[in-house]
């Protein structure tokens, strides 16, 4: 039977933490960065930007007169060449969508709102992969929160002594189980 070596697993151990951290490091910070992101989706849009603009109409159309020609021309207001389709939500207003845009004339009013939506660099790209939006990403994901499972438990076995585990870290350990205890009671009385 092959005698356990301490200090063989100790290092086994630092290394399989380090390398492991070192490995996830990013991956870990885009889920965090975006993580924050998505906690707050009621204060902001982290996937998209929403960029609207008043614009003035020269001259006042009826619905009757609301035609390819005339649409293509209000388009050119916005440097929008090619629409979608449009439709009219009042017998006063014509809505005209485009790639990520749209223009909402109002035709007695002389003006009309342009809106226009684009990804929000980095935030969009990194919400796709925490909310495993990728084909295949679940099972990535899987194996990341496994390896996050080996990196926490490997870390709790660095340090020795007073500032290890049979320390202070156990306190910490046990403080640490109280925020989610103290949602989970929250939830409860909810």
């Amino acid at each position: 039977m092959p005698k356990w070596d301490i200090k063989k697993i100790r290092r086994l151990n630092v290394a399989t933490h380090r390398d492991l951290g070192y490995f996830f490091s990013t991956l870990i910070l885009i889920y965090c960065i975006s993580g924050i992101a998505l906690n707050h989706v009621d204060d902001w849009n982290a996937d998209f930007i929403l960029t609207k603009k008043e614009v003035s109409i020269t001259e006042k159309y009826s619905k009757s007169q609301i035609s390819d020609p005339i649409i293509r021309k209000l388009g050119e207001l916005v440097q929008e060449e090619d629409y979608k389709v449009f439709d009219f939500p009042t017998h006063d207003q014509v809505k005209i969508y485009y790639n990520n845009a749209s223009l909402h004339v109002y035709l007695d009013k002389n003006k009309a709102i342009y809106e226009q939506v684009s990804k929000r660099p980095f935030f969009y790209q990194t919400n796709v992969i925490h909310r495993n939006s990728l084909k295949g990403w679940k099972w990535a994901s899987d194996i990341f929160a496994v390896l996050l499972i080996v990196i926490t438990i490997t870390g709790l076995f660095i340090l020795k002594g007073k500032h290890g585990i049979t320390g202070r870290g156990k306190w910490l350990i046990a403080a640490g189980f109280l925020p989610p205890i103290i949602a989970i009671i929250i939830q409860a009385f909810q």
